[in-house]
């Protein structure tokens, strides 16, 4: 914080109550203060904005002699109307208060936005979506937050349109949750870290950055890395995390950005730069919330990566994140280790072998499978009748079997025989065609009937499959079909 002597208002300061702060030395404060303050407010606390904005109220109301300071009359008019527009920002006191989880403030506004409402305050400890780091949740005199943006300049508190009516301009408490503060400060400081670290060593700069609600992304312009260069990655920032180097936050003119070895080029149109410093590993400009030190991380870990459009992206945990994924991870180890009855260090080989087991046990089910429909065809075409000649119909209903075995058992039969088979599995109401004739358009006598009974279906001239509503449709209409006596090719 800026060291700015704080004056009260006019005839309340010096030992005989009067005037004695003179209307000089307040507008000297309040140049003082425009002149900082517009390269960026964060510097002051809401008791100096207070203060300045008192000094230049004050100061409007005599008439200044220019001359006397060297300041001219539109100078003081820009600083007045520039300190007054600076006053009525809200003071971002995130950053001055990153640890605070509440805080009190004043509502100066509630505008209604579509279905919702949004919430202006005159100071706010919630951090606003940007740079990545997604919004701080909380309350307003215990209304919940939605969501916070920042839209030209204004930190908007989303609250529902419900929960606005209950809310008025005056006094406000403002509570923040600080598990999710710390889990998004957590990665974002760890996001840098990474990042910073990966430029180190490989080369390769991180382009873009998300901190999502389960996994933190950057993706790194590289085609590819290894397995073996993400271990190494990992290992070099526990390291970093282990020595605890702390991280220190520098504001710089934009002129001077350039003294600071930056990662990323810092953002245009900026009065003041940011500059976010993890001694000797990262330098960044970042509007983020930030840890105090590596140490503070905790743990990361990186969790993969994969090729996105050119480039790799590499997905992370740090923190409590690590704790609970760790967690889960020993508990579903630990019971495919119990059902396995294996040590949970081989898990991996036993489930391996499982598949290999499961696969050849599938190889021998499916070879049963084809010998056992390949009976039942031979089966179905022994029956009485079933000899018949080409071009007539041989109909059966298959009450136990789905739609899967009825389809083997048909494709079998139409390698047996030159008929036209028709199979119903009334389990699933469902039926399938087979003509093995080349010839016979099957779907000009199945599609008139099935339509009639309700079915629905499709196909080619040798096969055609279809669905019933139910198993009376179906089996009323295999019966129609099972009434026609021959069927001519076409």
């Amino acid at each position: 914080m800026r060291a700015l002597p704080l004056y009260p208002p006019l005839g309340t300061d010096g030992p005989s109550g009067g005037n004695t702060l003179d209307m000089f030395t307040r507008f000297d404060l309040f140049a003082k203060f425009h002149k900082t303050a517009c390269r960026d407010l964060t510097l002051f606390s809401s008791s100096e904005i207070r203060a300045a904005s008192g000094a230049a109220k004050a100061c409007s109301g005599f008439e200044y002699p220019s001359a006397a300071a060297g300041y001219s009359p539109d100078l003081f008019t820009s600083c007045l109307f520039q300190v007054i527009l600076i006053a009525m920002q809200t003071v971002r006191a995130y950053y001055d208060l990153p640890d605070r989880e509440s805080c009190s403030a004043e509502i100066r506004e509630i505008r209604p936005i579509t279905d919702k409402a949004a919430v202006i305050l005159d100071k706010t400890i919630f951090y606003p979506e940007g740079g990545g780091q997604n919004s701080d949740r909380g309350t307003i005199n215990g209304v919940a937050l939605l969501d916070v943006q920042e839209r030209d300049d204004e930190i908007l508190h989303i609250v529902t349109a419900d929960d606005a009516a209950r809310l008025s301009p005056g006094p406000a408490k403002l509570v923040l949750d600080p598990l999710r503060r710390r889990d998004l400060t957590v990665h974002h400081t760890g996001q840098h870290l990474l990042s910073g670290i990966i430029l180190s060593l490989t080369g390769k700069p991180t382009v873009s950055m998300h901190i999502g609600e389960e996994v933190c992304t950057i993706d790194v312009d590289t085609p590819d890395f290894s397995q073996e260069t993400l271990i190494m990655l990992e290992e070099a920032v526990a390291g970093a995390v282990e020595e605890n180097y702390p991280v220190v936050i520098h504001h710089c003119p934009p002129e001077k950005a350039e003294d600071f070895p930056l990662r990323k080029i810092p953002p245009r149109g900026e009065a003041v730069i940011r500059v976010v410093e993890i001694q000797g590993k990262d330098f960044s400009p970042c509007c983020g919330t930030h840890l105090q030190s590596t140490g503070q991380i905790g743990m990361l870990r990186i969790l993969g990566a994969e090729k996105y459009k050119g480039m790799m992206r590499v997905s992370f945990i740090a923190g409590r994140r690590v704790l609970r994924d760790s967690r889960l991870l020993r508990h579903n180890g630990s019971f495919i280790s119990h059902a396995l009855k294996v040590p949970v260090g081989e898990i991996a080989e036993g489930v391996r072998a499982l598949l290999d087991k499961n696969h050849s046990l599938e190889q021998a089910l499916k070879a049963r499978e084809e010998e056992s429909a390949l009976f039942k065809a031979h089966e179905l075409l022994r029956e009485p009748g079933a000899d018949s000649g080409n071009n007539t119909l041989l109909s059966a209903s298959i009450p136990d079997a789905g739609m899967e075995e009825v389809l083997r058992i048909g494709r079998a039969a139409q390698k047996l025989s030159s008929r036209v088979i028709l199979l119903a599995a009334l389990r699933d109401n469902k039926f399938a065609a087979f003509c093995s004739v080349k010839g016979i358009d099957i779907r000009n006598f199945i599609q008139e009937p099935m339509e009639a009974w309700g079915g629905k279906g499709g196909g080619g001239p040798s096969f055609f499959q279809g669905l019933f509503p139910s198993g009376e449709a179906l089996t009323a209409f295999v019966e129609a079909l099972s009434a026609i006596p021959s069927l001519q090719k076409h």
